[in-house]
């Protein structure tokens, strides 16, 4: 498989139409410009308030990531975000299943589920289970109920 996903081999309305609906505002940087709120440095995506920020090389995965994390929040935590989302495991968990999830509502933007599985393998997210496929699959029961408690599960 090629090198990661990134905005500019999608269709950033469609991205941004969807972080939209959930309150975020993605705000398409230039190539090369600092991204603000990127916890990881460039081209992740960064946080800040109600602003996600990424670049055309962001890889989409970091895009969703960072939504999700915005998503799964409360709103004392919103208030003040820069940068560092904070939570827990159990939130971050909750996080990486909400970031796949979300990205079935990109399949018209270039995204696809086995796309997403590799790009998160390919950055390094660990799972127990050795791929964010078999623990998506076979061990993300625990994500699945932090979401549903919190009303999250799309």
């Amino acid at each position: 498989m090629s090198a990661v996903l990134t905005l500019q081999d999608t269709d950033c309305r469609l991205v941004a139409g969807l972080v939209a609906s959930f309150g975020l505002q993605l705000i398409l940087l230039t190539d090369g410009e600092e991204i603000p709120g990127t916890y990881w440095g460039a081209p992740e995506a960064g946080l800040s308030g109600e602003r996600l920020y990424a670049r055309p090389d962001t890889p989409l995965h970091s895009v969703l990531h960072e939504a999700a994390h915005f998503i799964c929040m409360p709103p004392e935590r919103r208030a003040s975000l820069h940068r560092d989302a904070g939570g827990d495991v159990a939130e971050e968990d909750a996080v990486c299943y909400l970031q796949i999830l979300l990205g079935t509502r990109l399949t018209a933007a270039g995204w696809s589920r086995e796309r997403l599985f590799a790009d998160m393998d390919a950055w390094g997210y660990s799972f127990r289970l050795g791929s964010a496929r078999r623990w998506f699959e076979e061990d993300a029961d625990e994500a699945q109920a932090w979401l549903r408690q919190r009303g999250l599960l799309v």
